[in-house]
């Protein structure tokens, strides 16, 4: 099969799409498929893997650097028809979504879309800090992702959490599957985490790691306040934060305001290949993040055989299986770190959740995940040939809510600055 991902980002970035897109084109690859990459530019940087081509790219001017990609590219637009492609299979929305979507109309191929991202939790990044403003985007992305999925043949989803806020949001019913990305097990069996322990000082500590992007959705304020609250009855404890993102000073702070900045190391962003052996070197797993889709840091901690403390949210819930895999918690520093000093203060339950995870961690083994992707590709060869597509039902629903209120009122006051 040939297929064709559409992604806004892909290596150097790292974060979570592209290790979906990085970790389904190998496992695709090694089943003897052809996954051509059409991602952003990355300057200084060479890409090592064939079949990768690069839509030119700038850095949005808001928080996040966010590099968009600009989706005109005449060199794409005359290799596309020669690849013989079998379906295009977009990871986003917007930009080269909307490519993925036009391109897919033009060659008559089904269109595939992975929800990666609750999008409306990231508009506060655009500078329009208003009530009034902010729900205005959130409800124009609502409309933006109805109006895009009704192009679509089939959607993907990260999670069972996710495809019932689809049904519940979105009112989508059929077309959508379930299939996480799934972690290839091999480097974590062959990890070893004594190097890192000793090149870092960890020596005897006991260390907490976690693992994501520095960032207000990802509830570290709740971590670091749970860590506060263990250390002084657990003084050898140190917490390893790694990942980059626009909270870190603020998370610096922080952990100087509550009096644990000695003991919480901000690791910074670390290749992806080096992550099993950091896992490896941790003695457990502690998450606080509500925004996931899926859970694959914590996947990833499974594979480790590191037992899981998370606060309870969607995406961790349907990787951890509280009292099973780990231990899942309300949304608050007391019950984090209460159930975390459960765990390490009990070395019979500790060695129970170390097993429980290495045993969870096979069901989401990246082959399978690969293999029920190509049945979801299948499935939407087959739609397309019957001219069906995913049904929005509440699309309409949310163009109404620009003609009322004050969504109306503010949608005409950006249509007058415009003009002006």
């Amino acid at each position: 099969m040939h297929i064709a991902y559409f992604t806004n980002f892909y290596h150097p970035v790292v974060n979570g799409v592209v290790r979906s897109v990085s970790a389904f084109r190998e496992s695709l690859t090694a089943l003897g498929h052809n996954v051509f990459i059409f991602a952003q530019h990355a300057s200084d940087y060479e890409d090592t893997e064939p079949f990768i081509f690069r839509y030119p790219a700038i850095n949005l001017p808001i928080q996040a650097k966010i590099p968009a990609a600009i989706p005109i590219s005449p060199f794409v637009d005359r290799l596309l028809p020669s690849l013989k492609l079998d379906v295009i299979h977009t990871h986003h929305p917007f930009l080269l979504g909307q490519t993925a979507a036009t391109k897919a109309e033009e060659l008559g191929l089904p269109l595939i879309f992975t929800f990666h991202t609750r999008y409306r939790q990231y508009v506060h990044y655009f500078p329009l800090p208003q009530e009034t403003v902010q729900e205005f985007l959130r409800d124009a992305v609502d409309i933006w992702m109805g109006e895009f999925m009704q192009k679509c043949h089939h959607i993907v989803v990260p999670s069972e959490s996710v495809k019932t806020q689809m049904k519940e949001e979105y009112g989508i019913e059929e077309g959508v599957t379930v299939i996480p990305t799934g972690v290839d097990l091999r480097p974590y069996e062959q990890a070893d985490g004594r190097a890192i322990r000793a090149a870092r000082g960890w020596a005897n500590d006991q260390v907490l790691i976690s693992v994501g992007r520095l960032a207000p959705e990802k509830n570290w304020k709740t971590l670091l306040e749970a860590f506060a609250r263990l250390l002084p009855t657990h003084p050898a404890l140190r917490l390893a934060l790694l990942g980059h993102g626009p909270s870190l000073d603020d998370l610096k702070n922080l952990a100087q305001d509550l009096g644990i900045a000695p003991r919480v190391e901000f690791v910074g962003t670390v290749p992806f290949e080096d992550i099993p052996r950091y896992l490896k070197a941790a003695d457990m797993f502690v998450f606080a993040s509500t925004s996931e889709t899926q859970g694959l840091v914590t996947m990833e901690a499974l594979a480790a055989g590191l037992p899981v403390v998370a606060v309870e949210a969607s995406g961790t819930r349907d990787v951890v299986r509280n009292g099973q895999d780990g231990v899942l918690t309300e949304n608050d520093p007391d019950a984090l770190a209460q159930a975390i000093q459960r765990v390490l203060d009990n070395k019979t339950l500790y060695q129970f959740f170390k097993n429980a995870s290495l045993r969870r961690a096979k069901d989401f083994d990246l082959t399978t995940q690969a293999q029920n992707l190509l049945t979801v590709y299948a499935q939407a060869i087959e739609d397309k040939k019957a001219n069906r597509a995913v049904v929005v039902p509440k699309a309409k629903k949310f163009l109404k809510a620009l003609e009322t209120g004050p969504l109306k009122q503010m949608r005409e006051l950006i249509t007058e600055i415009a003009r002006d």
